[in-house]
């Protein structure tokens, strides 16, 4: 899916813009004991009561593609004969409504998901989305529907104390100091089938994580049954695992920086574009900005073989998981110098009387402690061998 697709389908999750008639789910105690079970009609709620349990559903098609939002790939046997597809289909396909179904479902999550000890809402709804057909213009025409896209979307929010306070209870016609329990916003969710080029592609689902770096992969083995896909976090570290091994002694402060500016630079275009398509990289894009920086072609050759090793063959990369867009950070055994990426020409590294140096300019007022403090003039300066 890319992101027109995602965001389409984000802003039917409102009570006036969706076909979604019931809200199913189960709230489960940090024993993984169902205590209570949900299935509600969303008409018969009050409005304020409706929009919280959509706002939850709704965000789990947040965040980014590729570091929240990743695509979860079924196999060809999967789809023709596998209990995990098969379950997810026979979900969908009743609109929800078999609760036998359901509980089966919701049973495979619980069995399998490592919440700790922390009790979590599972919440499930289906909706129905009638696909505009497009006239010779392209235009839509939202009164001709051309097909129709079912499916559903699951997310689990942790539910978590709340702050006690002094309440009222009708009931007892009196005043009690108690602490409520609090449905915090989704940990991860998926959605199923995936909406590509305006239709369901049941090969494909889509995750939410809303931690880049926690993926849930024992989720994704018990509910998918695909091989668990690299967290950003881990993208990252392969990467730049990749970089150290394959380039060895040519592997310096300036080649980190021009990899950096580079794909910072590839970010902001592909932003400004607003295009709805994923920003990716192969790894041969990354040796052409390896071979620019100087580097020998057969230290990019090692590059992309360890890349080939830790991604796999013919991978594509998105350059969002590669690097820290908002810092360019230096480090020592005891120092950590860290500045904005569009000002990382100014740390220069040097080897002075034998010593190795990142050299600062300090041309206007420098702070320490928040203080500002003034350069005392030395009588002799260094000589760089």
């Amino acid at each position: 899916m890319n992101q027109k697709e995602v965001s389409l389908l984000r802003r039917r999750w409102r009570s006036e813009k969706n076909a979604v008639s019931r809200i199913y789910g189960c709230f489960v105690n940090g024993s993984r004991e169902i205590i209570s079970d949900l299935d509600e009609s969303l008409g018969r709620m009050p409005e304020e009561e409706a929009e919280k349990y959509l706002g939850l559903l709704k965000k789990s098609l947040s965040g980014t593609l590729g570091k929240n939002l990743i695509d979860i790939v079924f196999s060809t046997q999967q789809v023709m004969d596998s209990e995990e597809h098969k379950l997810l289909t026979a979900l969908r396909s009743s609109g929800l409504k078999d609760g036998q179904t359901r509980n089966t479902f919701y049973r495979k999550v619980i069995d399998s998901l490592d919440m700790g000890d922390s009790s979590y809402l599972l919440l499930i709804a289906c909706d129905t989305y009638d696909i505009p057909r497009r006239g010779k213009d392209d235009a839509s025409q939202p009164d001709a529907a051309e097909n129709v896209f079912s499916y559903i979307l699951c997310c689990i929010c942790p539910v978590k104390p709340g702050k006690a306070e002094l309440n009222y209870f009708p009931g007892d016609n009196e005043f009690h100091y108690a602490a409520g329990q609090v449905v915090s916003p989704p940990e991860l969710g998926f959605l199923f089938p995936a909406f590509d080029d305006q239709a369901a592609n049941i090969y494909n689902a889509l995750f939410y994580s809303r931690k880049a770096d926690a993926l849930h992969q024992e989720f994704i083995d018990a509910v998918f049954h695909t091989e668990p896909p690299m967290s950003a976090a881990e993208q990252r570290e392969a990467f730049q695992g990749a970089l150290s091994e394959g380039l060895e002694d040519t592997y310096s402060v300036e080649v980190v920086r021009s990899i950096h500016e580079r794909l910072t630079e590839q970010i902001a275009q592909h932003k400004e574009s607003k295009s709805p398509e994923p920003l990716d990289l192969t790894v041969e894009d990354i040796g052409a900005v390896l071979r620019d920086c100087g580097v020998p072609q057969e230290r990019i050759d090692a590059f992309q073989a360890s890349c080939q090793e830790r991604f796999g063959a013919g991978a594509v990369l998105s350059p969002a998981n590669l690097i820290d867009t908002g810092k360019f950070e230096l480090k020592t055994a005891h120092v950590t110098v860290t500045v904005s990426p569009d000002q990382s020409y100014l740390v220069e590294p040097r080897t002075i009387d034998g010593r190795k140096y990142l050299l600062i300019p300090a041309e206007e007022d420098v702070e320490v402690n928040g203080q500002t403090v003034k350069f005392e003039s030395s009588p002799t300066a260094p000589q760089e061998s």
